[in-house]
Order: C-alpha cells, then structure tokens, then sequence
C-alpha cells in the first residue's frame, strides 16, 4: 500500500515573500488524525498509534484530506526534520491501516527447542539443552504469535512490533559463540514483508 504524497521540493517553496519547507501527505478514508500540541494520534481498522514529537522546528496542520508538514526556515537540517516527520507519519498511518508485520524464524540445530507463550511472556525451553527457561515479558501494543518453526508479531506501531522483535532475538543471543557453527536461536527474517536474509 502506498501513501500518496507531494514531496517537497529541493528549492523549497515561497510563502509571503519567503521560503518554507513543505511535505503534504493524503489521509486515507479509513483513517482519523488528531492534532494535540506535540502530539499526533493517529486511528484505523488495526488500531491507534500516537506520537509525541519534540522537536519545535517544524509543525504539522490539518486541511481538509491533507496533512501537512512546514517549516519556515528551508536548510538542509530543516529539510531533513521535515521529511522524517513525514516518514514516522507515514509509518503510523500505514500501522493502523495493515500493522506493521516481523516475522521470526526459530532455528534449533544442536537442541530441540521449544517456544511458547504464556499470558504476557515468551519462554523459551532446552535453548542448547538448558535446563532453566529463558523467558522475557511482552512489551504491550504487540501481538506475538508462534506458528509452527515461525513467530509472528503485529502492531499498529512500528517502534513496538521492531523492539519487540529484537528483544525475542537477544534473548536467544550467545556472547562470544560463532554463528557460522552455533546457528541455535531466533533470528528476524522479515520486515514488513521485505526479507532481511
């Protein structure tokens, strides 16, 4: 899915006699943006995701099915502000239209291991013969699934479904172990349906 957008432009565009930086973006149908200071609260059919932005260089407005994003200075770290705004904007719109999708693979050479879910946590049984679990509690606003050698996890938010993802996978993590031989563990092989193998 794609979000239309109008992207700035290298020189910049002249409002009243000077030159601001401007990034607008369509809002979909199915989606409602609030406005809240620094915050954006964003909502649709898989959720809401809200985001505070800190930054004061820039600020965002509503009209109409538009979003946009301005700056009255047009530098090139102004420009760069503007366009990832835009960027993290993108994400929650796009989160809370599809989710924002990781899927893990569970590799299991040496050991048979075995992965489950219990309430808010991951555990994780015989990780190279271990005799004590490991497990790690399930940051809130994801939902982790395991499927078969495959786990799952979905959020309307990227930042959470990624962390999630990566604290799953340094919890399987070997210090000082070669992964070319010792290849036990859960590892990310995808990305929002893009591979990362």
């Amino acid at each position: 899915m794609r979000i239309a957008i109008n992207h700035m432009t290298e020189t910049a565009q002249k409002h009243s006699g000077k030159k601001i930086a401007r990034v607008e973006l369509l809002i979909p149908e199915t989606v409602s943006i609030i406005l809240q200071n620094n915050k954006i609260l964003v909502k649709g059919p898989k959720g809401d995701c809200e985001r505070s932005f800190s930054e004061r260089m820039s600020r965002v407005s509503q009209e109409d099915s538009k979003l946009i994003i301005t700056s009255d200075k047009a530098g090139k770290k102004t420009k760069k502000l503007v366009k990832a705004k835009a960027a993290h904007i993108r994400n929650m719109i796009r989160g809370v239209q599809e989710g924002h999708h990781y899927t893990m693979k569970i590799c299991s050479g040496h050991f048979p291991m075995n992965v489950s879910i219990v309430k808010d946590e991951l555990v994780v049984k015989n990780f190279l013969g271990e005799k004590v679990p490991r497990i790690i509690k399930l940051k809130k606003g994801a939902t982790v699934k395991v499927e078969g050698d495959k786990i799952v996890i979905e959020s309307p938010n990227k930042e959470i479904a990624g962390q999630v993802s990566a604290d799953i996978e340094l919890l399987t993590k070997r210090a000082n172990f070669d992964t070319r031989i010792f290849q036990d563990g859960i590892f990310i092989i995808e990305k929002d349906g893009k591979s990362v193998m």
